[in-house]
């Protein structure tokens, strides 16, 4: 009973409020312009928001057609207060709106799609550190209906970030943080639309920190914006954006319960060790992908406008890591090195002293890769594959790789608006995607030796009586390589995707309706760079194409009871073609896809209640979705076969379906309660075909045809609470508290442990077969949050200030209580011991939320 009460509580909050201020719903028209929505929390405050889940961010320049007869005006207007808690009340745990994957959530910024084609994710990073220029946003939930583009399946969010829609000021700011970064400075700069038509806005931030929340990390980002536009006359406006943010970071690693028990921390980070007394990161992320966006808008007349958007987007992300090549596994959580893999147990509690006594034991010893790196010297012969060219010198043990990804991309969207009369208006798009990723490896440290050989290991171990084998590059054989040249992997691969679209929404007194069918085409091919000595034929040039077309449609209606209560209903078809990264088997060497490579399919249907009132905001949705054929590769390094991996999962089916409850209810002056909850349930209703493969042979390692995978759930908590009281003061200040709870956890899991050959001769009754095929079930949690600010008039102050001038401060403070023990991701590894079918040999990984951790922000605005 204990376990349920939190969620009843949460419930009955929310629907309580709703009960309680039915009667109070006015029966007249609302406003035709919704309110101007004021933040609660400032954007500093929400640095660390779920990327995946939209913010709702209104003001003065959204929402200006509100009418009677058209409820996406009415519907929307203000917070919508289950979103708000998805966003930030959630965050903590990685909570994944219904369920759904990121890729089931659009993003447009001004007027183009900017999900990546390779796997439908948004790329939010790359405008990371813009806030104070990217607040005019538009959020379509669920299968809502959009003036600006088809949407997806979890919703849409589009941003308008064009120098005549910032708001005339200049900003000044400062935040403090104990998160990823401790300090950022900010400064935003936007001129308005000036007499001669054109308006200027310069925006940028520094974010960085020597040492994050956990050890070994640290963060140094830059945001930079320029965006310039012109209006040429009444009907034709030009603008133009440019951003760009390089970025670099320290990363944080997932490390086994053993390893954080012999650390003493949750927080424990196997990526760093000390070098010279400094803590030095093995797994560094940098981004640097600047974005030019040209928008042109055209108002045909009173009553059609179309939107022509064109963008180019070119740089690199990458991440560091350790490589060696004959030489013990360097990573201080290594299984082999830990306690547990001992059967001595002597042995094991003189490892588990060594651990914990040194620090050089529990994190990467940097020293000893350089002592082996400088011991190890060596000649090679034929060097390039010319006779007698030799080279003597260290040849490197251990060295430090860069995993390099360059993207060039261009998008190209039209959308046309038009109102056909009193009751219909008619939305249209044509979109053209084109995208090219260079994938490749380069020698970033070679940690005080002289050069690397350019040779697959495992290759070389298992064909060594073939000298072509091992080559990783048949047309560049027997190189050695030094800081800044490629090896291993080099390939692209190319993708273009156009769609078009067609939407009408009809509008009556008491009922709207609307349709929408899109069509899209999608063609994606392989590059090879360099060709394998292992797979000769299928790695270098062009693969072969392969094609899809996809369809979509969703219809909605609702029956608006009277001025602010209204019922809804969405349903939607969709076909969506595999994402690049799920087709191919191991694409780092060879050309090879999934056998029936095809189209995923979609079903999904909502419907809901919404109340809104002057002092209320209630919504209530139910919804149910189902996933057919899909697809999923999944690498890994095989302990069994010492090669890299490949799992290529098929026929994945899953089903979504739950609710979402959210309430604002104003209960007296100033004072604001908040609910929310989501209560769903996500789980896998098929048993999914797993064919496994390695990078070394083009034999099939094992085909299953089942994998015991049905009503698994799907990683992310499954039932989310809040409940919150706020205060607003009418002298400018605010204060807020949140409660949260999470129920449902489960842990990612590991497909080759649910096949007939994973509990072979095992009893289907005992505690064994279940301890192998049974899903991890995560404890609940719980965590609170505070946030508080003001805002200063100064020129009360200070009269001689000609501009108004405004100080603004802001804090906020997640998990208030230090609640440490909360896992928000982790996973199975992808490793198995067959012979003694014992689980505990490959333990799973896990991440933690942070501790208490705050963000404070300071600004000057005039």
């Amino acid at each position: 009973m204990n376990r349920y009460l939190p969620r009843l509580l949460a419930i009955s909050a929310a629907l309580s409020i709703s009960n309680f201020v039915f009667a109070q719903v006015p029966d007249k028209p609302l406003p035709t312009q919704p309110e101007k929505v004021d933040s609660v929390i400032s954007e500093e405050v929400k640095e660390n928001v779920l990327d995946n889940i939209p913010v709702v961010s209104l003001d003065e320049n959204d929402g200006q057609d509100g009418s009677a007869q058209n409820i996406s005006g009415q519907a929307n207007s203000g917070r919508n207060p289950f979103t708000n808690a998805a966003a930030y009340n959630f965050s903590a745990v990685r909570f994944r709106v219904r369920g759904y994957d990121s890729d089931l959530f659009d993003t447009y910024m001004n007027g183009v799609p900017m999900e990546n084609l390779d796997n439908g994710f948004t790329p939010y990073g790359l405008w990371g550190g813009l806030n104070d220029v990217l607040r005019n946003k538009t959020v379509t939930t669920g299968l809502q209906t959009s003036k600006q583009g088809f949407g997806n399946l979890g919703g849409a969010t589009f941003i308008d970030a064009r120098a005549s829609k910032q708001r005339k000021q200049t900003t000044i700011g400062y935040s403090l943080s104990n998160r990823n970064y401790v300090h950022r400075f900010s400064f935003t700069h936007s001129t308005g639309l000036n007499k001669k038509g054109w308006a200027f806005s310069f925006s940028g931030s520094r974010r960085w920190a020597d040492e994050g929340f956990t050890d070994g990390t640290y963060y140094d980002g830059w945001s930079l914006y320029a965006g310039v536009d012109k209006k040429i006359n009444a009907n034709h406006l030009l603008s133009f954006v440019a951003f760009a943010t390089p970025t670099e970071s320290g990363r944080q690693g997932a490390s086994t319960q053993e390893m954080l028990d012999i650390a003493g921390t949750n927080f424990y980070n196997p990526y760093w060790g000390y070098q010279n007394g400094k803590k030095r990161n093995a797994s560094i992320a940098k981004s640097f992908q600047p974005i030019g966006i040209l928008t042109h808008e055209w108002k045909i007349n009173s009553k059609t406008n179309l939107v022509t958007a064109a963008s180019y987007s070119f740089g690199n992300r990458s991440t560091t890591g350790l490589d060696w090549y004959n030489a013990p596994d360097p990573r201080p959580d290594y299984y082999r090195n830990l306690p547990s893999y001992e059967d001595d147990p002597v042995v094991a509690a003189q490892i588990l002293a060594a651990l914990k006594n040194d620090v050089n034991k529990r994190q990467i010893n940097w020293d000893a890769l350089y002592n082996a790196n400088y011991a190890n010297t060596v000649t090679i012969n034929n060097v390039n594959n010319i006779p007698g060219n030799s080279v003597t010198g260290r040849r490197s043990l251990y060295i430090l790789e860069e995993r390099v990804t360059h993207t060039d991309r261009v998008n190209v969207n039209t959308t046309l608006n038009t109102v056909i009369n009193s009751h219909m208006d008619l939305t249209a798009g044509l979109t053209y995607e084109g995208q090219k990723n260079n994938y490749y490896k380069k020698v970033n440290d070679l940690l005080g030796g002289d050069f690397y050989r350019d040779l697959n290991q495992f290759a070389e171990r298992d064909f060594g009586t073939d000298p072509n084998a091992s080559q990783n590059d048949l047309n560049n054989p027997n190189r050695i390589v030094r800081v800044g040249d490629r090896l291993g992997y080099d390939y692209d691969i190319n993708i273009h995707k156009s769609s078009a679209w067609v939407q009408t929404t009809v509008k009556f007194h008491k009922v709207d309706f609307f349709v929408s069918a899109e069509h899209s085409y999608t063609r994606f091919w392989r590059e090879g760079n360099t060709r394998t000595g292992l797979f000769p034929n299928n790695s270098y040039g062009k693969s072969a194409d392969h094609d899809f077309y996809n369809y979509s449609v969703k219809a909605g209606v609702t029956y608006k009871i009277n001025t602010g209560n209204f019922l809804f209903v969405n349903g939607s078809y969709v076909t969506k073609a595999p994402f690049f990264e799920n087709a191919y088997l191991s694409p780092r060497t060879r050309d090879f896809v999934q056998n029936n490579l095809q189209s995923e399919q979609i079903k999904s249907v909502e419907g809901g209640y919404i109340l809104v009132a002057p002092t209320v905001k209630f919504r209530v949705t139910g919804y149910y979705t189902q996933f057919r054929r899909g697809t999923d590769v999944l690498s890994f390094y095989d302990d069994l076969n010492r090669t890299f991996g490949n799992y290529a999962l098929s026929n994945i089916g899953k089903t979504h379906y739950g609710a979402e409850v959210g309430a604002e209810v104003i209960v007296y002056k100033g004072f604001t309660v908040n609910a929310a909850a989501a209560f769903g349930r996500y789980f896998y209703d098929t048993r999914q075909d797993l064919v496994e493969t390695l990078d070394n042979t083009s034999a099939v390692v094992s085909a299953e045809p089942v994998v015991y995978t049905k009503n698994f759930r799907v990683a992310t908590p499954q039932e989310a609470y809040t409940v919150g009281l706020n205060y607003r003061s009418p002298h400018y200040w605010f204060v807020n508290v949140n409660v949260n709870y999470f129920d449902q956890v489960w842990l990612g899991y590991d497909p080759l442990r649910r096949t007939p050959k994973a509990v072979d001769g095992v009893d289907p009754n005992s505690a064994q077969w279940h301890s192998i095929i049974d899903q991890i079930e995560l404890p609940s949690q719980f965590t609170v949050d505070a946030f508080a600010g003001f805002s200063w008039l100064m020129n009360n102050k200070f009269k001689s200030l000609k501009k108004r001038t405004f100080l603004v401060f802001n804090l906020g403070v997640n998990n208030l209580l230090n609640n440490t023990g909360i896992v928000t991701g982790g996973y199975e590894q992808l490793r198995y011991d067959y012979q003694l079918k014992d689980i505990n040999k490959y333990p799973p990984k896990k991440f933690y939320a942070y501790g208490t951790n705050f963000s404070a922000n300071v600004s000057l605005r005039f």
